[in-house]
């Protein structure tokens, strides 16, 4: 089962695509989707759905995976992150991509074995469990978290 891992952001999306089969997982490929802070809102999240589209199309997952939305204290930032997280969503609607929603500390705890672990923690993590994977970036490396998590949290639910 292919399994494409989402961090939504604005500024950065990140994008994880992962092979589970059984307990096994293996790297597929992920990259980083930035926009530009000067173009209107509009255009940044068009670009952040065509980029997942063209991602979903290439490598045809067969379900997603996200964190579910978590309050900032500044609403300004939680509003940007929702509309971002928005336009991915709709990128895999358009799919017919089921995507599991999973909040970030059980992400954590799912690949690191703690909900408090840092992004250091996470890379390391990352690279014993997806050995030799070229991680494209920070971004990158949060949804093949989320994607692992996934992969974990499925199986025993």
């Amino acid at each position: 089962m292919l399994i494409l891992g989402l961090d939504p952001s604005l500024s950065c999306t990140g994008w994880g695509l992962i092979r589970a089969e059984g307990p096994r997982i293996a790297h597929v490929a992920n990259g980083q989707v930035p926009t530009d802070a000067k173009a209107p809102m509009a255009v940044r999240l068009a670009v952040l759905q065509a980029a997942l589209s063209e991602v979903i199309v290439v490598h045809q997952p067969d379900r997603a995976a996200a964190e579910e939305i978590f309050l900032n204290k500044n609403p300004q930032s939680t509003l940007k992150l929702a509309q971002a997280r928005g336009a991915v969503l709709a990128a895999c609607g358009i799919a017919g991509l089921t995507v599991n929603e999973h909040a970030a500390r059980l992400v954590k705890k799912a690949v690191v074995g703690t909900g408090s672990a840092d992004k250091r923690q996470i890379e390391a993590m990352l690279k014993m469990l997806l050995p030799g994977a070229p991680v494209s970036g920070a971004d990158a490396a949060d949804a093949l978290a989320v994607a692992i998590a996934d992969a974990h949290l499925t199986r025993t639910l």
